[in-house]
């Protein structure tokens, strides 16, 4: 890829690379999903909508990135805050989280959501559970003693998950959370596409996916709120998203 290169160690951009070939309209799930509708229509005993904002009546949205923490989150973070946006991240463990714990931290401080991303990017359809649950496991419990939390989210690498994969995240406490629009940034560096293709396929309930880790990315962020908010969006984390509806451990979250 011209241009600076993603923080990622060996094997890691090339996993990310690869979802090139493969069918974002999520072809490789094999598990029942649940929309953020279905998930608001069946409230947890005693839950209430804290946020201030509630998914049944605003126009909500939810502004995703995976693969990070990198060198370009501080700026992204920087926007974010300037926005008064609140994002949801899926961090990769290895060489994510483990050389960049001040970004998870300020990450949670800053009211962002915190989710699990694997621990180096593996196919999880591709392992055992043994496997799947090693992949998940240390990536929970570097981002627990970083944050003081948990995270009640993860999101599989390339949309790949099964029902294996399903059952070994209901032990681990994870929600999977798939997405509705991407703009295909592993693939480019024009922010301009990246903004086009995200503000073309964004709808009510959607779930934008996005990448902090390469370099069109960050550039396209501040326009693609200022238009979504100017189209009426309200921007929501995954889990304001589903409220009053909580995410259930195991199951399929997609618009």
């Amino acid at each position: 890829m011209p241009g600076k290169k993603p923080a990622s160690g060996p094997g890691i951009t090339a996993a990310l690379a690869a979802v090139a070939s493969l069918s974002l309209v999520l072809s490789g799930c094999s598990a029942a999903t649940t929309s953020p509708g279905d998930a608001r229509s069946h409230p947890a005993a005693g839950a209430l909508v804290k946020t201030g904002v509630d998914c049944r009546q605003a126009r909500c949205i939810a502004l995703t990135f995976d693969a990070g923490p990198s060198e370009d989150t501080p700026r992204l973070l920087d926007i974010l805050k300037e926005k008064k946006v609140h994002a949801t991240f899926f961090l990769l463990g290895k060489n994510h989280v483990v050389p960049h714990p001040d970004l998870v931290r300020r990450m949670a401080r800053e009211g962002h959501e915190v989710g699990n991303h694997t621990w180096t990017h593996q196919r999880l359809t591709d392992l055992d559970a043994d496997g799947i649950r090693e992949e998940l496991s240390r990536t929970q419990d570097a981002i627990a003693a970083l944050t003081g939390r948990t995270p009640t989210l993860m999101r599989p690498p390339q949309g790949r998950t099964d029902r294996e994969v399903s059952d070994v995240c209901r032990d681990l406490g994870l929600a999977q959370v798939l997405w509705s629009a991407t703009a295909k940034d592993y693939a480019t560096t024009d922010s301009q596409l990246i903004e086009d293709r995200i503000l073309d396929a964004a709808g009510p309930d959607g779930i934008i996916l996005l990448h902090d880790i390469y370099r069109g990315t960050v550039p396209a962020v501040p326009a693609i709120i200022d238009e979504l908010k100017r189209r009426g969006y309200t921007f929501v984390t995954v889990p304001e998203l589903l409220a009053p509806g909580v995410p259930e451990p195991g199951k399929v979250y997609k618009p």
